[in-house]
């Protein structure tokens, strides 16, 4: 259940929708809602979905995640996750000012995160109290993280570096970027950005495929486990309103 509650968290994607949705360019506008879907798989077997709105303001965003455990998941444990992530939008792409992490069974679990960007430090609350650190510039929370590649300058990158927070932690995340290759899901064929970390002894290993013809969403993210066990996250469905 924690490596699945990983997946959801961390990746936080845009699931993908048929071609004809997609007949301008993917950016959000001000005032467009996106609503998204995804499926999240262990192995061949679906053990989770997530529901996800993205609201751009006038200067400024709204991400909720919701992840939901189904079948013998929810039988085990019936968890809801509910991820906000508030903040501003700048040239650069998004500005986290408050990150929220909730669960509805694990409360002790719950994290938050309070950015500010003036005096550069980030104040991280969790079960084990509140405390202030530094705040690297270029910061994002596992929410926003995903909604930054359609702001991040990716299509001559070889690698992509940044620092995330979770609301307990800030770690560095290193990323080598592949260009020109091609993902096939249930939705269809994509051309894509292939993002994932080296491959470290007793690692998490992150792959995440970018739709480049979509604005660099995230379609498709794999985390395996030093075991070699194995959690999907695919998009499924996506409105705008």
């Amino acid at each position: 259940m924690r490596s699945i509650i990983y997946l959801a968290s961390l990746l936080l994607l845009v699931s993908a929708a048929p071609q004809a949705l997609f007949a301008a360019p993917l950016l959000p506008v001000q005032g467009t809602n996106i609503n998204a879907h995804y499926d999240v798989l262990k192995g061949n077997v679906k053990v989770a979905t997530i529901t996800e709105t993205f609201t751009r303001t006038q200067g400024g965003y709204r991400i909720e995640s919701i992840t939901k455990a189904i079948g013998l998941l929810a039988m085990f444990k019936a968890e809801i996750i509910r991820l906000t992530s508030e903040g501003t939008l700048t040239a650069k792409g998004l500005r986290p000012l408050t990150y929220v992490q909730e669960r509805k069974l694990d409360t002790e679990r719950n994290t938050r995160a309070d950015f500010d960007w003036k005096t550069k430090h980030i104040t991280l609350t969790d079960r084990a109290g509140k405390r202030t650190l530094p705040l690297p510039t270029g910061t994002q929370d596992r929410l926003s993280a995903m909604y930054q590649f359609m702001f991040a300058p990716l299509q001559n990158a070889t690698e992509l570096n940044f620092n995330m927070t979770n609301g307990s932690k800030v770690d560095e995340y290193n990323y080598r970027i592949t260009p020109d290759q091609s993902m096939t899901i249930p939705l269809g064929t994509f051309k894509v950005l292939y993002v994932a970390n080296p491959p470290q002894e007793g690692e998490n290993r992150t792959e995440v495929w970018l739709a480049t013809e979509h604005g660099n969403f995230p379609y498709k993210m794999t985390i395996t486990d030093p075991d070699g066990d194995k959690l999907t996250q695919v998009l499924t469905q996506i409105n705008f309103e």
